[in-house]
């Protein structure tokens, strides 16, 4: 017997590597707007590593809310399920649909199917208030929205850094470190031209920490951020296990 729908595919979120860190909520706000009032406040001497250091947050908030909605939406489809309805075909196999549109295109319109369509349909709207309850009751929309407009706002940022001239070493490493955060599957994705991007990265940061000794660059910017939050968050940090004091 089948149970599963071949002609509905489930709604499926492709999302990018997922950092460590807390989740929290944000609030709402215009993305092109915020980011030029971000911009006005920073007073980094380079307004590419300005730039960057926003793009950084909303980019590292955006991987943290994927995370805790994939934890809801998991909690919910253990609990409730994705609503869905079974019905019995006449060839006596039954099958599991999870939408209406589905639920139409496999029964007819016959006399002997309107009584299975009925059910179904009510089967299926059931289940669908069972869920918007759940969902409602624990923020699984409410944060899968939240991670869309950090999305959103990732990506004005990106572009404005994208059109932000480096007047420093430092702005230019933190232009490539974006393109590999955003671009890149892996850490140490293989395929062209992430290898040659990293390389050229890892260059530049070394020759500037020879040359300007006293610039930070985003791998010393990134290390002091995260053992920041677990200070936040009360996490006591080992000595030397982020990798040393900045």
């Amino acid at each position: 017997m089948g149970d599963s729908d071949n002609n509905t595919t489930l709604p499926l979120v492709t999302r990018r590597r997922v950092l460590a860190g807390t989740a929290f909520a944000m609030a709402g706000w215009r993305p092109k707007a915020y980011a030029s009032n971000d911009l006005e406040k920073d007073q980094s001497p380079d307004p590419a590593v300005a730039v960057w250091r926003k793009w950084q947050a909303a980019h590292q908030q955006t991987e943290q809310l994927c995370r805790q909605q994939q934890r809801l939406e998991q909690k919910l489809v253990e609990t409730i399920g994705f609503p869905n309805a079974t019905i019995l075909l006449r060839d006596g196999e039954s099958v599991t649909l999870h939408s209406l549109q589905a639920l139409h295109e496999v029964l007819d319109l016959g006399p002997e199917d309107m009584a299975k369509r009925e059910k179904a349909e009510a089967d299926l709207a059931a289940h669908q208030v069972r869920w918007d309850a759940a969902d409602r009751e624990i923020c699984y929309s409410a944060t899968l929205r939240a991670e869309r407009e950090a999305g959103d706002r990732a990506e004005d940022l990106l572009e404005v850094l994208s059109e932000t001239p480096a007047t420093s070493l430092t702005g230019v490493a933190a232009k490539l470190d974006a393109a590999l955060m955003e671009g890149e599957s892996s850490e140490d994705d293989a395929e062209f031209p992430w290898p040659q991007i990293r390389s050229a990265r890892d260059d530049l940061i070394r020759i500037g920490k020879e040359v300007v000794p006293e610039q930070v660059f985003p791998d010393e910017i990134r290390q002091r951020q995260t053992r920041r939050r677990r200070e936040e968050i009360g996490f006591s940090v080992a000595p030397g296990s982020d990798g040393g004091a900045a």
